[in-house]
């Protein structure tokens, strides 16, 4: 089989639909395409839950201003149970009502600002939160991660998939694309 159709059926399979990201990279450099999948996978297999990967991959997406990624995982964590009120709060570079969601979004915008350099008694702080390097690791991974899809949305001006329409309706994120449209 070839190696596009194989990934094909993979993101297939792995979302129910093949979205206009994958077909943007399989289009263009289908390894891209698997990196993604392979660095997501394996990633699911780490500290944070899956509601916890969605904040900290729409919190970069918000940052990178990225039209496409924050419409999906925005949509993600909604169906997640995530209130709109909290990506809504995101999107707008405020902070959640929960502790710990909120925590783990200046987590992560703290490491974006100071590119991971972040003193012993940061370190100690976030361990004294409740946040320990398994899961702050975890956050530079996929801020890695998603540096890569929110950067080729970007070059690419992905068309955002139906499906992730409803974020694509709120007024906050209309604000931050608007106020990134180069």
């Amino acid at each position: 089989m070839e190696r596009r159709e194989a990934i094909r059926q993979t993101v297939q399979q792995k979302f129910g639909f093949v979205p206009q990201l994958f077909e943007e990279l399989l289009r263009t450099n289908p390894a891209v395409a698997e990196a993604y999948l392979q660095a997501g996978a394996a990633l699911q297999r780490g500290v944070l839950s899956p509601l916890e990967q969605q904040i900290v991959q729409l919190t970069v997406a918000a940052w990178n201003a990225c039209h496409y990624c924050t419409a999906a995982h925005g949509t993600a964590a909604l169906g997640m149970g995530l209130a709109p009120e909290a990506v809504d709060a995101i999107l707008e570079g405020r902070l959640p009502e929960d502790e710990r969601l909120a925590l783990l979004v200046e987590t992560t915008r703290t490491v974006l600002e100071r590119r991971g350099w972040l003193s012993e008694d940061a370190l100690q702080e976030l361990e004294a939160r409740g946040l320990d390097r398994a899961a702050l690791y975890e956050i530079i991974a996929l801020i890695g991660v998603k540096t890569i899809t929110n950067y080729i949305n970007h070059l690419a001006h992905t068309p955002v998939d139906e499906v992730f329409r409803p974020v694509t309706e709120r007024t906050a994120y209309r604000r931050l694309v608007e106020s990134t449209t180069v």
